[in-house]
């Protein structure tokens, strides 16, 4: 009997489209992040998650001994509060900032954005530029605790103009 051509062709696009769908950041030997540098999520439990863990962007990189603000968000969809007591790195001196850091209930935490908690990783050991990582652990006060690659941000979006398109009818420009 025959088989058709394309059941090989489905087993192997799944099993592409499979390890595509990892969790797991492939971190190289030089630190770089494969795939680019979206910040990093990780389930600590059932009810915390970090997620969009990324260092700040510098234009150059940073070279090793720099500080680096720590971006990230902590989700809480358990019913109470989640306390964050320690945050350290192997690839820094110290990790310094607002800690503790509690998520309430229901509710998110963003690190490093305005008015929010700030981390910093102190005294870098190792040059990063963008995409590349250093790992950083978060424990919480339940003892829960997870290790994550933040990875250096990518440069922002520099627009071309304060425009997303092109005004082609003068009749509706608001540019006078």
């Amino acid at each position: 009997m025959r088989r058709p051509l394309f059941v090989p062709f489905l087993a192997a696009t799944g099993l592409i489209v499979l390890a595509a769908c990892s969790d797991e950041a492939e971190v190289r030997p030089d630190g770089e992040v494969v795939g680019g540098n979206a910040g990093v999520d990780e389930v600590v439990d059932a009810d915390i998650t970090v997620q969009d863990v990324e260092l700040e962007f510098v234009p150059g990189g940073y070279q090793a001994g720099d500080d680096a603000s720590l971006y990230l968000a902590i989700t809480n969809t358990g019913d109470s509060a989640a306390e964050l007591v320690q945050v350290r790195s192997d690839g820094a001196a110290s990790v310094q900032g607002d800690l503790p850091i509690t998520a309430p209930a229901n509710d998110n935490v963003y690190v490093g954005a305005e008015g929010g908690p700030d981390l910093t990783l102190v005294d870098l050991v190792q040059a990063r530029g963008s995409s590349q990582s250093v790992p950083v652990t978060f424990v919480f006060a339940d003892g829960d605790q997870v290790t994550v690659e933040a990875v250096v941000a990518a440069s922002p979006a520099q627009p071309s103009s304060d425009t997303d398109f092109d005004d082609v009818d003068p009749d509706t420009s608001s540019d006078g």
